[in-house]
């Protein structure tokens, strides 16, 4: 065979000999060894026969001139390769739909007690079938009419659309699909308490879907190659133009791939289910004799409590040396629940359940079988949740300062993240721009599709998710999203379509609302709320950061050489590394102990000040109108920000068109003083009041604006860059102010103010309509009009006595985990706190590394007699007697005291 048809023809005739014997191993372990037939593996058996036609259709195609180049495919063959390629192309998507819809079916067994891995098993099977159903149908009317896809001769009137480019556009749902395949059971087994061995087993029996990711990948290589090859080939500007040409010799590879993904799908789909089987043959493979035969309950390392395992169910075949009456007379221990009430005899069949909890082991391994029979009566029932670690961490509004640190730095890598993010599409934005040639307006349309995803996603998805799972499945769900978006680039930069990466922006912007509706709240609320603003400007100070290197690594490295549409597809690794990463990360996250805080805590915190957060102000809850207020003052600013980011180039090149820096470079200047801004601003907060510097920031804001409409040159290149400085602390500040109080209304607080990020959508539109009018100068009153509108806030909170009471943070508020009794006399009224500084942090009486529970309590009258040692809440135990004798007697002889300190 000449050309490509020799490699092609191979490797594909042996990868569906592979998954032929695999669905042969599958049915002979279901039918003869668990002796059971369940949908999954109807639905296998049906994506087996899909795989079939799928694969042969290739073959007759290779036959017939796949692999071959145009002008080398025989004239009489063209019909039956057009029909060929035809079978091939509809059959892709179902074959792959059944495949994963068997796997996700058998998953439904696994997360049976599980609600909410149940939740995003069907979220999942409904994106595999909408998605195969949806490119089904478009493969089939791939033509109008329907018959030209297999026509020698297109008749002039036909329009079809050419498959690789479908393909192409198809991958980021397959990517997506196979990584949600392959994580999610990952949870439910890795908590699992068995032994050590039968884990690894486990994990690594579901883990061979990624190698069918590892195959998409590669497909998706090869799709790319033959799209742009032809796209350079035939010099044009939309790679789906490129019609049919050469399409035998550019798509060979790329069906091979194809047959490859969906063999492969097969094949890691029919591994769990020979689990069984390869215990039947080879028992200690899956279970060591030490396992089995060891009475004692396994231990674990983090001090929990010894659980007893399952009882091993064993599988005797009809020719079993065991009799029935041996069988009958082991004693069965009484059991109900999710696992078997009875020991199951040789006819009676095995969940999926007990397949995953326990291996059978086969009659040959009569020892360990003995030995097993031995020891099952002396196991307690227990359910499926008593497998998994089920334990929570502790609430953030008890940590200090010191206990909070490991779980702040660990999320104040989700606000890098999306300061990279924001910095990649802005440079990403312009190159698209740049190629597909699109004007300023539709340029403003990508960017506001970006904040688009705030008008929506912090209320509908992130306060649901965040209300109902908390901080960390929040976390976990805009990741998900992010890298969602991430992938959608792929399909939009082949088609150069400006509706596909308007579509891929707004849902990056989509996945970075739902983070930050958690991610804000969360650092503002880990640890003692006078601090909150400061630990909110770091972090965000950490975001600015990446929104300064993502820029710098576009531009000198990743999109240098950008400049025609081959160039921008081969962009489309650095976005898969990024999907790729943010999947990891919220895989890492659902392991980590992330502190979470209820809304009874957030209720007692707030209580605590009740007096102070119930007033009213014209007649509005003091907590309500600072609230709505922050809001509104929270969206002209980011409308400001960006009106700011999308106007500078015009501006620096207006007021100093000679200079040697680019655009780019006062870009870069301006982000860099943003980032420094961020961590002034947390350090001026140790010695001023948070509402003092948002008044500053306003006023430097609104200054220096109005400088800049009335300078030149340098001077207002300068002007612009300070700017850039005032208004780097305003977000955090806002933000953290205006959750004071809010109690159980805390995470729907947040999501409103990340909504308030939507700002970015409207104005640089109003900016540009200004440019056009009187020129850059003038563009800038928008500028001026949106900082002054968002400054009514600042002066809300320096003018109304109420709402500085409320704003103003008080030392060590928190849910201290050890609190002194009360030593008031009975009735008295206790006083709420104070703000007992004139200033930031250190003009208060603790300082901000204090930790209250280690401090000396004062003596009262009538406590002459104790004793040092006493005065400690967490002294020694060498010392607790001696402290409680002493302070008995001192309460001997104070009558105005009968409660006794906690020791």
């Amino acid at each position: 065979m000449p050309g490509r048809q020799p490699a092609t023809l191979g490797v594909s005739v042996t990868f569906f000999a592979i998954a032929t014997v695999f669905v042969a191993l599958r049915f002979i372990s279901r039918v003869f060894v668990v002796r059971r037939v369940a949908l999954h593996d109807y639905l296998m058996l049906l994506a087996w026969v899909l795989d079939f036609g799928f694969s042969l259709s290739l073959f007759f195609a290779i036959h017939n001139g796949l692999g071959l180049h145009a002008i080398d495919v025989p004239a009489e063959n063209e019909a039956a390769l057009n029909k060929a390629n035809y079978a091939f192309t509809v059959l892709y998507s179902p074959a792959l739909m059944a495949v994963k819809t068997s796997i996700l079916v058998f998953y439904m067994t696994l997360t049976r007690n599980q609600k909410v891995f149940r939740y995003a098993n069907y979220i999942t099977l409904g994106v595999v079938n909408a998605a195969g159903l949806a490119l089904t149908l478009v493969n089939v009317f791939q033509c109008q009419p329907v018959s030209a896809a297999w026509r020698a001769n297109l008749p002039a009137d036909a329009r079809c659309t050419d498959i690789v480019t479908l393909y192409l556009s198809s991958s980021p749902v397959n990517i997506i699909t196979d990584l949600a395949i392959l994580f999610l059971p990952m949870p439910i087994l890795t908590q699992m308490r068995l032994p050590k061995k039968q884990k690894i087993i486990l994990v690594i029996t579901f883990s061979f879907g990624f190698f069918v990711a590892v195959v998409d990948v590669i497909r998706i290589a090869f799709l790319q190659q033959a799209a742009t090859s032809r796209q350079v080939a035939l010099k044009s500007l939309h790679i789906q133009n490129a019609g049919t040409a050469d399409f035998s010799w550019y798509a060979s590879l790329s069906f091979m791939w194809s047959v490859v993904e969906v063999n492969v799908s097969v094949i890691c789909g029919c591994v769990p289910s020979l689990k069984p089987l390869v215990a039947r043959v080879l028992p200690k493979l899956i279970k060591g004799t030490n396992d089995v035969s060891d009475p004692t309950p396994h231990r674990y390392a983090t001090g929990e409590a010894p659980v007893a395992l399952p009882p091993q169910v064993t599988i005797p075949d009809s020719d079993s040396n065991q009799s029935p009456a041996d069988s009958e007379s082991k004693p069965s221990p009484a059991r109900h629940g999710s696992v078997s009430t009875r020991r199951r005899s040789s006819n009676a069949p095995i969940t999926m359940l007990d397949f995953l909890g326990h291996p059978p082991t086969g009659p040959q391994d009569t020892e360990s079988n003995t030995q097993t029979n031995q020891t099952n009566s002396s196991y307690p029932h227990i359910t499926f949740f008593d497998f998994v670690n089920m334990k929570s961490p502790e609430s953030m509004l008890k940590l200090n300062n010191r206990e909070s640190i490991a779980p702040i730095a660990i999320t104040t890598l989700l606000f890098f993240l999306w300061g990279f993010a924001y910095g990649f599409l802005d440079i990403l934005n312009t190159q698209f721009a740049t190629v597909v040639e699109l004007d300023t307006w539709h340029s403003l349309g990508l960017h506001g599709a970006y904040f688009g995803g705030y008008v929506v996603g912090p209320l509908l998805i992130g306060r649901p998710v965040l209300k109902t799972w908390g901080f960390k499945s929040t976390f976990i769900t805009g990741l998900c999203i992010y890298a969602c978006g991430s992938l959608i680039f792929w399909p939009s930069a082949v088609l150069t379509s400006t509706p596909a990466f308007t579509v891929s922006n707004f849902v990056v912007g989509l996945g970075l609302a739902v983070l930050e509706t958690a991610a804000n709240p969360f650092i503002a609320l880990c640890g003692p709320l006078e601090n909150s603003e400061i630990r909110l400007n770091i972090s965000q100070g950490v975001q600015a950061i990446g929104s300064v290197l993502s820029p710098l690594l576009a531009q000198r490295v990743l999109f240098k050489n950008v400049q025609d549409v081959a160039s921008l597809v081969n962009v489309q690794w650095t976005y898969l590394g990024i999907a790729l990463f943010d999947v990891l990360l919220a895989v890492a996250f659902y392991y980590l102990p992330i502190p979470e805080a209820s809304d009874e805590d957030l209720e007692e915190l707030a209580n605590r000040r009740r007096d102070v957060n119930r007033a009213k102000v014209v007649g509005i809850p003091v907590v309500w109108l600072t609230l709505g207020l922050g809001v509104w003052s929270q969206f002209f600013y980011v409308a400001g920000q960006e009106v700011l980011a999308t106007s500078l180039e015009r501006f620096v090149i207006a007021a100093k068109p000679d200079s040697s820096l680019s655009p780019f470079d006062f870009l870069t200047i301006g982000q860099s003083l943003f980032a420094i801004g961020r961590f002034l601003a947390a350090f001026a907060q140790w010695f001023l009041k948070p509402r003092w510097i948002l008044m500053v920031a306003y006023i430097g804001m609104i200054v220096f604006s109005v400088l800049c409409m009335n300078t030149t040159g340098s001077t207002a290149v300068v002007m612009v860059m300070m700017v850039y400085l005032f208004e780097s602390g305003v977000y955090s500040i806002v933000f953290a102010l205006s959750l004071r109080g809010t109690a159980r209304h805390t995470k729907t607080a947040s999501a409103l103010l990340a909504m308030g990020t939507s700002g970015g959508v409207f104005f640089p539109f109003a900016e540009y309509a200004a440019y056009n009018a009187r020129g850059v100068s003038y563009s800038f009153c928008v500028l001026v009009a949106v900082f002054a509108t968002g400054a009514i806030f600042p002066i809300y909170l320096n003018l109304v006595p109420a709402v500085k009471k409320q704003v103003d943070p008080v030392p060590n508020e928190y849910l201290r985990r050890h609190r002194r009794r009360s030593r008031a006399p009975v009735g008295a009224i206790r006083r709420e706190k104070e703000n007992q500084s004139r200033g930031g942090v250190l003009s208060r009486r603790r300082s901000l590394v204090s930790n209250p529970d280690d401090l000396p309590d004062l003596p009262f009258p009538g406590d002459t007699n104790r004793l040092p040692s006493s005065r400690r809440l967490h002294s020694k135990s060498s010392s607790t007697s001696t402290s409680q004798d002493n302070f008995q007697s001192s309460n001997d002889s104070s009558t105005h005291r009968n409660t006794p300190i906690s020791e």
